[in-house]
């Protein structure tokens, strides 16, 4: 099997699975007793969260953990929105994830007015864009740091800063751009910060919500008062241990030789492909992610044809697999839905084997012109 398909989940970690284990098996106790089981969980859980802070750049009082970035977007999303001193005006952008995009269009219907902000050919929000939308009501600006199906990275830095000069919090799903992108809070300038673990190789059902110490927040999950009241409910402290190594493990990565690697990938399949259009940024965009558009060919068609042949990709997001709607985010670039029905996703790590890049090219070269429309 080749997998390129880790924008929708990544392999688990061997290193991750063993970290994770004991907290699985021996020690399972809940962190909230006051039992000497319950007190080695409860360690766990704050060192788990004191390494996911170091990562960074945070407070470990700033760190929730939740059960993934669909959690944590929304939680971004309407606790900002829902707490905020002011205004009920809120931007994001036109290629969002759905767990943003949903969650305001849930604060739509709750009397907020949603408004998108576009974005270029490329998917990039350009500062002009931001400014033009900015209002003196709005209440929160939601951009995601990269675009899990196009591959394009956002300047979060220059758009948090245009927010913070109107006193505006920011929030950045940061999901795909874990492990391939600088993670230090203080100089992306946001106020919000979402994460997944699947995406870094831990199990799935784990994620990260940084929120900034002293920013307005309505917790969407009430009970026990866990997390200093911002997401009750009994912690998983093997999550939060996978989360932590995780972080920890992806820190290491040499993010140059794997952007090399997308480069020749890219440059190797246009080449094999006539008619192959790469979509989102040449160079603006995650070291591990190759995106196209088969011109005059079906992206589904295509899938068939390469996991005939033992390669597994997609045509797009994960989340948005079961639609038969051209995808929002191509729309959004200016592409046609014709256009838009033909794209395919390579999304690889830097352990990805370069045979395995290669057997891909050399898969698509075969089919070339005849690929099934």
């Amino acid at each position: 099997m080749i997998y390129l398909d880790e924008a929708a989940a990544a392999p688990p970690r061997p290193e991750v699975l063993e970290a994770m284990w004991p907290h699985l098996t021996r020690s399972f106790a809940n962190p909230a007793s006051r039992h000497d089981p319950g007190l080695e969980a409860h360690r766990a859980l704050d060192e788990a969260r004191r390494r996911v802070a170091h990562q960074l750049g945070a407070r470990p009082a700033e760190i929730t953990f939740t059960s993934g970035g669909t959690e944590s977007d929304n939680a971004a999303v309407k606790g900002i929105a829902l707490a905020a001193p002011r205004g009920r005006h809120v931007l994001v952008s036109a290629v969002e994830h759905p767990a943003v995009l949903e969650s305001v269009a849930w604060l739509g219907r709750m009397g907020f007015q949603v408004e998108q902000i576009p974005v270029d050919s490329a998917g990039v929000v350009t500062g002009e864009a931001l400014a033009a939308a900015l209002r003196p009501d709005t209440t929160l600006v939601s951009v995601q740091y990269a675009n899990g199906e196009v591959g394009t990275v956002q300047d979060i830095p220059l758009l948090s800063a245009m927010a913070s000069r109107h006193e505006v919090p920011f929030h950045t799903d940061a999901v795909q751009a874990a492990g391939a992108m600088p993670l230090e809070v203080t100089q992306l300038g946001v106020q919000a910060l979402s994460l997944a673990g699947h995406k870094l190789g831990t199990p799935k059902g784990v994620g990260v919500l940084y929120l900034r110490r002293r920013t307005p927040f309505e917790p969407l999950i009430h009970g026990g008062g866990q997390q200093r009241g911002h997401r009750s409910g009994t912690e998983n402290v093997a999550g939060a241990v996978g989360m932590a190594t995780a972080l920890g493990l992806a820190s290491g990565r040499d993010v140059q030789a794997w952007r090399r690697r997308r480069d020749l990938f890219v440059s190797a399949v246009e080449q094999a492909v006539p008619g192959t259009r790469l979509t989102g940024h040449r160079s603006q965009r995650l070291p591990g992610h190759a995106s196209f558009v088969l011109e005059g060919r079906s992206g589904e068609s295509v899938l068939l044809d390469l996991q005939e042949q033992g390669v597994f990709c997609s045509s797009g997001s994960a989340c948005a697999a079961g639609s038969s709607e051209p995808s929002p985010v191509l729309r959004a670039m200016g592409y046609s839905d014709d256009q838009a029905q033909a794209a395919l996703r390579f999304t690889f790590g830097p352990e990805t084997p370069e045979a395995d890049l290669d057997h891909t090219v050399e898969a698509l070269r075969s089919r070339g012109p005849g690929l099934r429309v």
